[in-house]
């Protein structure tokens, strides 16, 4: 998934919300501790007996802190699970990890019994989490969307894509995405109304009838759900039909789609598949401002998307410079770490589009 690197400490430490808006932040993080809290206690299944009786042990230990009985809890069940030495390890006490941009850490893992075991821990307890980065229109900056992030918690480097990745390889990568699906879209009911939100799906997976029903099932319109793929697109069907891409579709949803330096030789394959959205990714954007050859390409795009009914969405936007060149080049919104950073708190959220409205109202 093309998600940008991040903490959960590291969006706290970036975040300085006003005193009093504190306390409704953590009442809403305390409910979905008490969520999964309740979902790991309610498992009647034999093998996970020990772990309720470790998880009730302590939340005895530490009646008034349910967020820290739980990320102790998540931290041993990733200690018995993860393989050994087959990621970096961070000693973190509790950190909550996003996909990396960093290829070192993008290589594919060999699969092992432990990786597996891994993988089916996070399955079996709900370990992820959903940050949301916004999606600013341009030039004047509202904040019209957010891109749905999975954050993985666990004491080792491994980012998201890492996690994804081994799934694929382990034979659960469809699994663990509509897990992470799932939590994105109960994470979605505290977005506000007028933001969309763009959910990231392999194309495999976007043919999983249980990815249709889900989405069919969600609370959001569906002019505000964004199926963005990731990955090759020579796998993705065709927009109708039983197969590919025509069940979702006929839920009125948008599509968007990824163009990359690397990627342009399937720009007549985003032509056949006529998405709503063509996003330039980071490849494309870092240096744009002196790199002639990059802005010929991102012209291109551009180009491709007018003549498709296209909007482009300029992705890892990180100096002013290359803010300032992709809103030359006529680019529907942006987003990155400029504009940006992912949180896991729904008051960030609503803030994103509060700033957004009182900046564009004119003085006086």
């Amino acid at each position: 998934m093309a998600q940008e690197e991040g903490s959960l400490s590291q969006d706290a430490a970036n975040a300085s919300p006003p005193a009093e808006t504190s306390p409704p932040a953590k009442a809403t993080m305390r409910e979905q501790v008490n969520d999964i809290i309740e979902s790991i206690l309610a498992d009647t299944e034999p093998r996970s007996e020990a772990a309720r009786i470790r998880l009730g042990a302590l939340l005895e230990a530490h009646p008034e802190d349910p967020q820290r009985a739980l990320l102790e809890h998540l931290l041993e069940t990733r200690k018995e699970a993860a393989p050994a030495a087959t990621v970096p390890v961070h000693l973190e006490s509790a950190s909550v990890h996003l996909e990396s941009v960093d290829a070192a850490r993008t290589v594919s893992v060999p699969v092992s019994h432990e990786v597996r075991e891994g993988i089916q821990a996070v399955l079996a307890d709900k370990l992820l989490l959903t940050a949301f980065q916004p999606v600013h229109a341009l030039p004047n900056g509202d904040v019209v969307g957010v891109e749905a992030l999975t954050r993985f918690v666990g004491e080792d480097g491994a980012g998201a894509d890492v996690w994804f990745s081994e799934a694929a390889a382990a034979g659960l990568g469809t699994e663990l995405e509509i897990a992470a699906l799932h939590c994105a879209l109960t994470a979605a009911h505290d977005v506000p109304e007028t933001m969309s939100v763009a959910l990231n799906l392999t194309p495999a997976t976007s043919s999983d009838p249980r990815v249709r029903n889900l989405l069919a099932a969600a609370a959001l319109a569906p002019d505000r759900i964004i199926v963005e793929l990731t990955g090759s697109l020579a796998d993705v069907g065709g927009q109708t039909g039983r197969d590919g891409l025509g069940p979702l579709r006929a839920l009125g949803l948008r599509l968007a789609v990824s163009a990359s330096g690397a990627a342009l030789v399937a720009l007549e394959r985003v032509e056949q598949l006529r998405p709503d959205i063509i996003k330039l990714d980071r490849h494309l954007i870092e240096g744009i401002e002196s790199s002639e050859g990059q802005r010929i390409r991102a012209k291109a795009i551009v180009e491709l998307a007018r003549e498709l009914g296209a909007e482009v969405i300029a992705v890892g936007i990180e100096t002013a410079e290359e803010l300032e060149e992709v809103t030359a080049l006529n680019i529907t919104a942006a987003q990155g770490y400029l504009l940006g950073r992912p949180s896991v708190h729904p008051l960030d959220w609503s803030a994103w589009s509060i700033r957004a409205q009182t900046e564009s109202q004119p003085a006086g």
